[in-house]
């Protein structure tokens, strides 16, 4: 299987949905962005959960809320009413490298502490009427922190477990460690899914023929410089793929994102932090491509973008 990664900011409900419009069935399902346990009120679902709302993802691509905290009551209520608006899997999000969130023994800050990861999972499971996974690293300091984990992840009925071989420290710098890698995927008795630095074909081929028992792979970053590279993983011999596309689905989410009720200013980041990124794989100047981070104005945004695609 292929799997959107979870970004913070960037997989949202606005991109999956021009996603799955543009590229249908390239994914087979997307893992949400985080949702907190501990910003705003927990019994608030509607406003908590609102990308994940059942209503508003209907014709998107399937999706699985991912959860970020370690508070095991607040963890057990969010996975109550994600049970109650249908969701039967969700993830926790004890991989995320964000400073920030790691200082509060968060994401993949929880990483060198096996205790509180037990603890956790000592309360939730038994509790829950949904399934649980994971997405980690190999640590937030040191590779070697998952050692200690994957015993406590072995004692659980986890549906999965997603694997990024980096440590937390690192943010999504240096090379994945794969050496590590190596020496653990057989000590883990759950099914295993594959994260990091999949950004063209061959490194998805590289990464299946090193693990060829890991036959699931979450793509992140490589969907943005690419949005063709699903399809590409999928057909990667007799598929012809054009760039019509791309600038076609990059339009329609720019559309998107002028139609959200959020202030103006805020449209013009969300538009140029994707620009960033999408822009990468594009042909054309680097001129053209810098107009549209120079400039506050949608529709001239909107112009550069079409010009683009003569």
């Amino acid at each position: 299987m292929l799997i959107l990664a979870p970004m913070q900011g960037l997989t949202e409900l606005v991109f999956r949905n021009a996603f799955h419009r543009s590229f249908p069935g390239a994914f087979d399902y997307a893992v949400s962005p985080f949702i907190s346990l501990t910003h705003g009120n927990i019994k608030n679902a509607d406003k908590k959960l609102f990308d994940v709302l059942p209503e508003r993802n209907r014709g998107s691509m399937a999706v699985i809320p991912q959860l970020l905290g370690h508070e095991p009551v607040e963890f057990v209520d969010m996975m109550d009413s994600l049970n109650d608006l249908g969701y039967n899997e969700v993830s926790w999000n004890i991989g995320c490298p964000m400073r920030r969130v790691a200082a509060k023994h968060r994401g993949s800050g929880i990483l060198p502490y096996p205790d509180e990861v037990k603890r956790v999972l000592e309360y939730v499971c038994p509790r829950i009427k949904n399934r649980l996974s994971i997405k980690t690293r190999l640590g937030y300091r040191l590779s070697d922190e998952i050692d200690s984990l994957i015993p406590i992840f072995n004692d659980y009925p986890l549906s999965n477990v997603t694997i990024h071989p980096r440590i937390g420290k690192q943010l999504y710098s240096g090379i994945p460690n794969l050496e590590k890698l190596d020496s653990i995927v057989p000590l883990f008795k759950h099914r295993l899914i594959y994260n990091g630095d999949i950004c063209t074909v061959g490194d998805y081929q590289r990464i299946r023929l090193r693990y060829p028992n890991i036959t699931d792979v979450m793509i992140g970053r490589g969907a943005l410089y690419n949005p063709l590279l699903p399809m590409q993983i999928r057909s990667p011999r007799d598929a012809v793929f054009e760039q019509t596309p791309i600038y076609d689905f990059i339009l329609s989410l720019f559309r998107d994102i002028t139609e959200m009720e959020i202030p103006h200013q805020s449209k013009i980041r969300k538009i140029k932090e994707y620009w960033c990124l999408l822009s990468k794989g594009l042909p054309g100047t680097e001129t053209m491509k810098r107009q549209v981070l120079r400039s506050d104005d949608l529709e001239l945004i909107q112009a550069l973008v079409f010009e683009m695609t003569k």
